[in-house]
């Protein structure tokens, strides 16, 4: 009989005879009996056709399914059988080089492809992030760990590029949304799985799990497959595994889907054939890993005498970047759709396989040996490596073992299984008894009201629920219900409820961690310039930094890494509790909470973009500075972080340089507000710790000037421009407005933009009004007289809480009206009637706070210097501006007395020595009233400044 995998066409081929000639026989009766046409007879017949197809390729096959315990337990025992000598495994190719690090990491950890920089694909997809879950319990970690163990093997990953990844199967933005509780770890990156077993046909999964009498697919595929394959032998385990990816392929409803799954097939049995044309390995001493799904291929490229062509496409030119990051059981399952707990199930059902005498002895992957690490970086890695699960116990294979046996001839397994009875399986009455136990324990200490009998109500009621559900044993998952049932009832006291603790009985959600020796540059460097703290800042738990750098000046580098990590960094990572950093200030004592090993994920990828802080930092200002959305203000931002956490005046000069350009081709003013803020505080900082102020800066302020006198006739009557904006405008022109003069500015442009300004909205009315009492074009008396004007006029009374609201944006720009917008708010309570001022006193109070909430301040302490502070002095209390103005002072008397006699009878004398001053005044005869000299003469000029004063 000829091999099933030499063509194309032998993948519909019906083979008659072969070991499975009897099970194909009894399924096509089967489908006869029950009427199933031949539609079903074909599916059944289809699955042991694909199962003989299968284990008749030369090329072993090992199909898998992922972070499966029996797939790893079976992996671990065929490894030692057969000791093959290059193991193909279906994982992304461009992630092998970082399998070697796995020893120094602590798993459950991820492989990681990230690319920042788009070549090829949309901007809107980036950053692009892929992730390779990896965990002891999980038969690709069994072949790596023997790979990397085991003198002259070689594994090689054929499955696609993380490139090629994005290029067949591209993601849509909501499908990688994740919770920020289970996925912190792994956030949106598109994970990739070795063998993803889990029925595509919605109505076959409702089945099986109804008739199952189970809630999840985990706890079907762990109660019915899981179990009885721990301890099944190697010809059963890959009969049963191919049967199940066979059968969930055959009923794949959605077409699209399965042609991504066949390019990967396409693909990797190209790179398997190219190898095998360069290596000189024999084929008999090779295994494929691959997924229960694909072994089941139909595809005509199948098998490694296949002569069916495929032509693999190139990369993209979009540069990817690699690492480890740390993965946890939560992030795993959330990430794949599986039950929460099941993967810490697996994890204790690996365990128990592998512990005592009869176990199986798994492989594990030796740490790395290194030096160079100082400080807390030395504590990490050997926290790491004694946490990874090193060589140590395990028992290895001989180096250089013979060549592998021809295997024996296949035998039909698969009856046998099919045909046999359910074994007892879960857990034990002892075993049970223990974990009721040790669940109330720590159900006690976790605030919840446990006893004794809630123990026994556990036991039993995991009992009652197996033999409901038609098993021998209670499993983990009966367990899990009849624990919440009887302990949790309505309320949960604490922050875990009882799944949760269920959950950590089986040893928690487990979380990895990267070795020092397989971090990044940046991120051994952040820990090696930590040192000095003398913390363990891989440890998942938050460390407490204190630092007096008057006592201790050498921690003054840690206190600036610790303010870069706190911008770079998500929020949390690195937390000051006191202290802080501004422009031109900086604390004598810091204190600091520190979750770097909590957050190791964001710290390594941080290291992605560049090998120390100070580096990555400069190129995300630049980049913001010069990205095509910048804005003035953005420009500032970074410039003001250049200044507090960068020593680089060059970079510093440039970004404010790039502010002035940005600032002259801005066409709209809604950045002004930020720009004055920014520019204000940039202002005081240079005037305090520099004679002159940079060249940036005075271009900066001649610019905005220019452009902000320009844009002021357009932006009071565009219906887009807020109050708000207008207001900072005019605060710019006004504040800068002496500077700007001393650079050569010309006042004039002020006032012509101001005259031409004609506004329509009340708000930028009462905003312009206050401009042209601070230029002199207008007087106090002449505001008085409009606000009364609009007081007294019931059209205008409802809108009077806008004109209030332009007035007290107007504060900015023109201070000095401070007291003016008391007398109006008083005078307008004062005035007004009850059944008028009740109406808009809601639309003032909510102007007031959306518009104006900062400047309120200013309004009150202003209150409280005009207003009487007790109820008694108010009853004889006149507000200043309705008191009547002072009487004229008396003039003063003229000087008088027998020196004055005698100089006005002498007055040759007087008039020698002011000949000698070099003056030449005419006496004048004293008065009653002393002459007004300048002002008597030019009375206009007192006239004005008196108008002026009000």
């Amino acid at each position: 009989m000829t091999a099933a995998g030499s063509g194309g066409n032998s993948a519909g081929r019906v083979l008659a005879g072969g070991p499975f000639a009897a099970l194909r026989g009894q399924l096509g009766d089967a489908a006869e009996e029950f009427g199933g046409g031949e539609v079903a007879a074909d599916i059944l017949t289809g699955l042991v056709d694909d199962v003989d197809r299968a284990l008749r390729e030369r090329l072993e096959i090992f199909p898998v399914c992922h972070h499966s315990p029996a797939s790893a337990v079976a992996m671990a025992r065929r490894l030692r059988a057969k000791q093959p000598k290059v193991i193909y495994l279906e994982l992304c190719e461009d992630l092998q080089p970082l399998l070697g690090e796995l020893g120094n990491c602590t798993l459950p950890v991820a492989l990681q492809a990230y690319a920042s920089e788009l070549a090829g694909f949309p901007a809107e997809w980036g950053p692009l992030s892929v992730i390779a879950p990896i965990t002891e319990a999980s038969a690709e970690y069994q072949a790596i760990a023997y790979a990397a163990t085991t003198p002259g093997v070689e594994l090689v990953c054929v499955d696609h590029s993380t490139d090629h990844v994005f290029q067949q199967t591209p993601r849509e933005p909501a499908a990688t949304e994740a919770g920020p509780d289970d996925t912190a770890l792994h956030g949106d990156a598109v994970g990739v799985q070795l063998g993803d077993l889990r029925p595509r046909f919605a109505e076959l999964e409702a089945f099986l799990l109804h008739h199952g009498k189970v809630r999840h697919w985990s706890e079907w595929w762990d109660q019915y497959v899981e179990q009885p394959l721990v301890g099944a032998d190697h010809d059963t385990y890959r009969q049963v595994m191919v049967l199940i990816g066979s059968l969930f392929r055959r009923l794949t409803p959605d077409p699209e889907r399965l042609r991504g799954d066949e390019t990967r097939e396409r693909y990797m049995w190209t790179r398997i054939r190219e190898h095998r044309g360069r290596s000189t390995v024999h084929t008999d001493d090779c295994l494929y890993v691959c997924g229960a799904f694909h072994a089941a291929s139909r595809v005509e490229q199948f098998g490694i005498d296949s002569t069916a062509a495929y032509q693999i496409g190139p990369r993209t030119a979009t540069s990817w970047l690699y690492g480890l990051i740390p993965s946890s059981h939560s992030a795993i399952e959330a990430q794949f759709g599986l039950a929460s707990g099941s993967v810490s199930i697996a994890a204790a059902t690996w365990s128990r396989a592998t512990g005592g005498r009869g176990g199986v002895r798994p492989y594990r992957v030796r740490p790395a040996k290194s030096g160079g690490a100082t400080g807390s970086a030395k504590s990490g890695r050997a926290a790491g490596s004694a946490k990874s699960g090193g060589a140590a116990g395990a028992v290895q294979p001989p180096a250089g073992g013979a060549p592998a046996a021809p295997d024996e001839p296949v035998h039909d397994r698969l009856s046998e299984f099919l045909s046999a009875p359910s074994r007892p399986g879960g857990l034990n009455p002892d075993e049970l008894r223990a974990w009721c136990v040790d669940l109330v324990r720590l159900a006690r200490r976790n605030g919840y009201l446990a006893s004794t009998a809630d123990a026994i109500a556990v036991f039993e009621t995991a009992v009652l629920l197996a033999g409901i559900r038609g098993r021998h044993r209670p499993t983990p998952y009966d367990f899990t219900d009849a624990a919440v049932t009887c302990i949790e009832k309505d309320t949960v006291p604490g922050r875990r409820d009882v799944a949760t603790l269920c959950g950590m009985l089986l040893g928690g959600d487990r979380i990895g961690r990267v070795g020092y020796d397989a971090l990044p540059p940046l991120a051994r460097d952040v820990y090696d310039r930590l040192a000095p703290l003398g913390l363990d800042l891989t440890a998942r738990t938050q460390k407490r930094a204190l630092l007096d750098l008057a006592a201790r000046p050498e921690l003054r580098a840690c206190s600036d890494l610790l303010w870069l990590l706190r911008r770079l960094l998500p929020d949390g990572t690195v937390r000051p509790i006191m202290g802080e950093r501004t422009l031109g200030e900086s604390s004598v004592q810091e204190s600091w909470d520190l979750a770097l090993g909590r957050n190791q994920r964001s710290l390594i990828e941080l290291g992605y973009d560049g090998v120390t802080v100070e580096q990555v930092l400069e190129q995300r200002l630049r980049r913001a500075a010069w990205d095509a959305t910048a804005t003035a203000g953005t420009a500032l931002a970074a410039v003001e972080d250049s200044i507090l956490f960068l020593t680089n005046r060059r970079f510093t000069e440039e970004l404010g340089a790039r502010a002035v350009v940005l600032l002259a081709a801005e066409r709209t003013v809604a950045g002004a507000p930020d720009v004055l803020r920014r520019i204000r505080r940039l202002l005081t900082y240079y005037h305090g710790v520099a004679p002159t102020l940079p060249g940036w800066v005075q271009e900066f302020v001649t610019a905005g000037y220019a452009h902000y006198c320009t844009l002021l006739p357009v932006a009071t009557v565009d219906e887009e421009t807020s109050v708000r904006q207008v207001a900072a405008m005019l605060g710019f022109l006004f504040s800068m407005e002496s500077l700007a003069l001393s650079l050569g500015c010309d006042r004039a442009q002020l006032e012509l933009a101001v005259a031409q300004s004609h506004p329509e909205t009340p708000a930028t009315v009462a905003l312009l009004w206050a401009a042209r009492y601070q230029l002199g074009l207008l007087t106090l008396a002449d505001l008085r007289a409009r606000c009364d004007e609009l007081l007294g006029n019931p059209l205008t009374v409802p809108s009077f809480p806008a004109y209030l609201s332009g007035f007290v944006q107007a504060l900015d720009p023109a201070p000095g009206l401070t007291g003016f917008v008391v007398e109006v708010l008083s005078g307008a309570f004062a005035r007004l009637p009850d059944q008028v001022l009740l109406p808009w006193l809601p639309t003032l109070l909510t102007t007031l706070r959306a518009e104006a909430a900062e400047l309120m301040p200013l309004l009150v302490r202003e209150a409280g210097r005009t207003f009487p502070g007790s109820l008694r002095a108010l009853d004889a209390w006149t507000p200043p501006w309705a008191a009547p103005p002072p009487a004229p002072a008396a003039p003063e008397p003229v000087a008088s007395g027998p020196v004055v006699e005698l100089l006005a009878a002498r007055p040759d004398s007087c008039n020698a020595v002011a000949a000698l001053l070099g003056s030449d005044g005419a006496w004048r005869v004293a008065s009653a009233v002393p002459p007004s000299g300048l002002l008597g003469e030019h009375p206009a000029a007192a006239v004005a400044v008196a108008a002026l004063l009000g």
